[in-house]
């Protein structure tokens, strides 16, 4: 049985497929602390990168592949559940909900998530990551709802669909370069200086990230009281399928719509598939994203009348997501302390030349069993905080604004 803390007006289907994501997040971002490059997941090959199909095992690849769900759901609920606040609040207070929101993001993003990733006090690296996106998105989504909902949503198709027409090397050519086209767009894990010994790394270019919100926004239509519940299946129904029929159609053609072609692999049949589904998420292309919405449109629709004690589990973290996502990074980080300490490691080894991250020497890291181990630990760890932050949030939100906000 659902908690009772849970809100009869809240939507279960969209806090568990939520909840279930940010799971799922953890296990990349503990691979990012622990998975040591030079161990060996049992498959015989020493991988460099999860994603590089010359040296990667199956295990590893789908250990990365698995979270790339994780951003694309997460801003197309966010989205959503903007949408659904319109229909409680008047649209000049959501919009200045989203503006202020948008922004305490961003700078949460620079300050408390860049020292969770890194634990440097100086802050030579501000890192710009899903945190940032979110948070542009909604400074820009506040002004876009004014707008008739059609253009909204055709404004949410032009650039999910449209975006990868920047990649075209003529059109490249002439954008690519600058601060200000790499914070739209064509950010790759790019770096600026700010002045001596400290730098801003751009991860999320913002463009295709807000396109996704702005359909998120549109989707919550279908979430509206009076819409029936068979009638909203029918539509996360199809909205799944399209995308993955978009999905299968388009990277078949092997043209428009990824910048990373795919073809046969030396590596037999398999690494052939792998190639396949092996798209781009900096940026996130068109293939990427109607490959990872399509299947979140149908979980969605798997969740609507699923209800176990897994499920609840899920959605006591699905209705704390900011919460979490802040917290993991620092169980994470702190975990990899203790872990540096027990093994000897010196203080002098605490910094590592050319790396932003304090008390993550290469030497220090596991195999993916290892790894795995963590991730579970790190879950199960939260779960218990996020049930007492749902409840003192959910006792006290009419009563202390800054709730709200996180």
């Amino acid at each position: 049985m659902i908690s009772q803390t849970f809100h009869k007006n809240r939507i279960q289907s969209i806090d568990i497929l939520r909840g279930l994501v940010m799971v799922i997040m953890a296990l990349d971002h503990v691979r990012d602390f622990f998975f040591k490059a030079d161990i060996s997941d049992g498959g015989g090959s020493l991988a460099t990168s999860p994603t590089d199909l010359d040296t990667t095992t199956p295990a590893l690849f789908f250990t990365r592949w698995i979270t790339h769900f994780c951003a694309p759901i997460f801003l197309l609920l966010a989205g959503t559940s903007a949408y659904l606040i319109t229909q409680k609040k008047p649209l000049k207070e959501v919009s200045l909900f989203l503006l202020k929101r948008g922004i305490w993001l961003v700078f949460v993003e620079i300050i408390i998530i860049t020292f969770g990733w890194t634990f440097n006090p100086l802050f030579n690296v501000l890192i710009l990551q899903v945190i940032w996106a979110i948070g542009i998105s909604m400074i820009l989504l506040s002004f876009i709802i004014y707008l008739p909902f059609r253009i909204i949503f055709l404004i949410g198709v032009l650039i999910v669909i449209g975006h990868n027409l920047l990649d075209y090397s003529i059109i490249k050519t002439a954008l690519q370069g600058g601060f200000l086209s790499d914070l739209i767009y064509f950010a790759n894990f790019s770096a600026y200086e700010l002045g001596t010994n400290h730098m801003l790394m751009i991860v999320y270019a913002f463009l295709p990230w807000t396109g996704v919100m702005i359909l998120g926004y549109c989707l919550g239509k279908i979430f509206e009281n009076h819409v029936d519940a068979e009638k909203r299946k029918k539509y996360l129904w199809r909205g799944g399928v399209s995308l993955l029929l978009l999905f299968i159609i388009v990277r078949t053609l092997n043209g428009y719509g990824d910048p990373m072609p795919w073809g046969s692999h030396h590596r037999g049949g398999f690494f052939t598939f792998l190639s396949f589904i092996n798209v781009n998420k900096y940026p996130p292309s068109l293939d990427f994203l109607s490959l990872t919405l399509g299947i979140g449109m149908l979980l969605l629709l798997m969740f609507e009348n699923l209800q176990n004690k897994l499920t609840t589990v899920f959605n006591i973290y699905g209705r704390v997501p900011f919460f979490y996502y802040v917290l993991h990074f620092y169980i994470i980080h702190l975990i990899a302390v203790i872990i540096f300490f027990i093994n000897g490691f010196a203080s002098s080894q605490i910094v590592t030349p050319g790396s932003p991250f304090f008390f993550r020497p290469p030497e220090l890291g596991y195999g993916l069993i290892g790894v795995y181990v963590i991730w579970i630990i790190v879950v199960l760890i939260l779960y218990p905080m996020c049930k007492k932050y749902d409840i003192y949030k959910t006792s006290h939100i009419k009563l202390k604004w800054w709730l709200r906000y996180f």
